[in-house]
């Protein structure tokens, strides 16, 4: 189960790794179009397939206790307000020896600011607000097919976690870590003017 799995991507390597089936879950229906396009006609695109839904309802929607691995990709607990409901979801979904796999970028850098290019200032909460973080983006960071086309609708609201928020939000449902490794790098631009490439797609800020 991918839970937010936007344009399929990660959805779709999933299932080349080796998985009997995938299921993708997405709130967006125009990301899922992209998802099902993506997966019609290539390598293991036949073992995956798409909902439409809110990730808090994934278990009803998903069916409880069914689902030997859930995973949640890089840049997806931002767009929750709720990590302790995450939690629950997550927990619902598993069944007895299941495992949640996620790849998140760190919180320390989803508070830092980009503004001044030279010097690494912490702007937003690290913390979960009851208050999402309102921000105005004229488009975004999946590559379009048309440079410079930008949203109708530019205002976003996120969240940020702090890690003990993650880490104690899954103990408290009775789930047990195994592992956990603080990357330094992730897989975008995140501070435009403050990362470097570092090969395999992967880019570290320059203080790190």
């Amino acid at each position: 189960m991918h839970l937010q799995c936007h344009i399929g991507t990660d959805t779709l390597s999933l299932a080349r790794l080796g998985a009997k089936e995938v299921v993708g879950l997405d709130l967006s229906p125009v990301s899922l179009r992209e998802a099902r396009s993506l997966v019609s006609s290539v390598v293991a695109g036949e073992k995956v397939r798409f909902v439409e839904g809110d990730v808090y309802a994934a278990p009803d929607l998903l069916g409880r206790g069914e689902w030997d691995v859930v995973f949640t990709g890089i840049g997806a607990l931002g767009w929750l307000p709720d990590i302790k409901r995450w939690a629950e979801t997550v927990a619902a979904l598993l069944r007895v020896g299941g495992e949640l796999f996620i790849r998140e970028g760190h919180p320390v850098l989803f508070a830092i600011g980009d503004a001044d290019p030279t010097k690494l200032v912490v702007e937003y909460p690290y913390f979960e607000t009851e208050v999402g973080i309102v921000s105005e983006e004229p488009s975004t960071y999946v590559r379009l097919e048309m440079e410079g086309k930008v949203f109708e609708s530019k205002k976003t609201v996120e969240w940020n976690h702090g890690l003990g928020e993650i880490v104690s939000a899954l103990l408290g449902v009775g789930m047990r870590v195994t592992m956990l490794e603080e990357h330094r790098s992730v897989p975008w631009n995140a501070l435009p003017g403050q990362m470097e490439e570092i090969g395999g797609g992967e880019l570290l800020p320059d203080s790190v």
